[in-house]
């Protein structure tokens, strides 16, 4: 079960960054959901590798092929099956890593558990796994359009270069309009020479990523291990590269008293709303039908193109210098598939809520 996601709407991804492809399973999709595969497409390429200077130079089409559970451009509530098939690996570049561990890799704990891996391109470690979960929150994207439900990403910060105030100050749709993928052109433009200057000394940067969600009706999520956002942060915590997840105020909120940082309800127009949004649109566990916002925090990348210290498999000593094509900084490609993570979590969600209420 460690390779599927989801309770009712589920997502089984297979394949390996440097196999014939990767793909997967959708199933528990409602049916009539009128399949946009140009915009399916789009999400894709909002991922692939080889978009700007900064990030992995590796091309690939990513056009996804389905396979199943599909007629005359509608879903037909039975198993949608698909893949992407790999057309350019480089798998020789990862010959001198068969016998190593790359430092902060995946390497050791996968040999260790399961006596043997696939050191091309991490395997099923890579990145590169992530394509499935684009194809399955873009299907996820497209449900959600019936209950109007909009997901917005964004970079929000890159090394020390942290966007100032909170996503109400920005037009968020500038942030496919430069290579980051944030909001505000100028700091783009910094980060973008950040990541840059990383790349051309072999070396890698992390990042953080928002998530805005608007239209999330009142009562989703499930008390009490069903809590929404600990579903939204199991779901951003399975991402390759991950290492934290807040939620509105997150770790901010230690340093305010509850009088000055409760949301206050009020009747807005006969609607009961609250002044302000600092429980992130969730309360209990459950949402209250305010934005949903929350961070995600990406490490660097583990493979730097610099000599590192490491060992071998006999525990020897030894010097590594990675070759190959890798990203200097996930969180520009990173950006649609916590968007696609958070889709698939809230249409998930959507569901056990009409489930319940039958």
């Amino acid at each position: 079960m460690s390779n599927t996601f989801g309770k009712i709407y589920t997502l089984t991804s297979f394949g390996e960054s440097h196999g014939p492809g990767v793909g997967g399973v959708i199933d528990g999709c409602p049916a009539g959901i009128e399949l946009d595969t140009a915009f399916i497409q789009q999400e894709l390429n909002r991922r692939k590798p080889g978009q700007s200077r900064i990030v992995t130079p590796r091309k690939e089409d990513d056009e996804v092929q389905f396979l199943s559970g599909i007629y005359e451009g509608k879903t037909t509530g039975t198993p949608i099956g698909f893949i992407i098939w790999n057309k350019n690996q480089h798998s020789a570049d990862y010959d001198n890593m068969k016998e190593v561990y790359r430092p902060s890799h995946a390497d050791y704990t996968y040999q260790m558990k399961y006596g043997i891996r696939d050191p091309r391109g991490g395997g099923r470690s890579s990145a590169r796994e992530t394509i499935a979960r684009v194809v399955g929150g873009a299907i996820a994207k497209l449900a959600l359009r019936n209950y109007g439900v909009e997901i917005h990403a964004y970079t929000s910060q890159v090394g020390d270069l942290i966007l100032p105030g909170s996503y109400a100050d920005y037009d968020l749709s500038l942030a496919e309009s430069n290579a980051v993928r944030c909001p505000d052109p100028a700091m783009a433009a910094q980060m973008e020479e950040l990541i840059a200057s990383v790349k051309a000394k072999g070396d890698t940067v992390g990042g953080v990523i928002t998530c805005v969600v608007k239209g999330v009706p009142v009562g989703w999520g499930e008390p009490v291990f069903g809590k929404l956002h600990a579903a939204l942060g199991h779901a951003m915590l399975t991402i390759n590269a991950v290492k934290g997840f807040e939620y509105g105020d997150g770790f901010e909120a230690p340093r305010y008293n509850g009088s000055n940082r409760n949301d206050i309800f009020f009747n807005d127009n006969g609607q009961i709303s609250t002044r302000t949004n600092h429980s992130g649109g969730i309360q209990g566990g459950i949402s209250n039908g305010q934005d949903i916002y929350f961070r995600v925090a990406f490490k660097s990348v583990a493979t730097i193109l610099m000599e590192q210290p490491t060992v071998n498999k006999q525990g020897e000593e030894t010097i590594l210098k990675a070759r190959g094509r890798h990203d200097p900084c996930v969180v520009p490609r990173a950006v649609p598939i916590v968007e696609s993570m958070a889709a698939m979590t809230l249409l998930d969600y959507a569901l056990i809520s009409k489930a319940k209420s039958l």
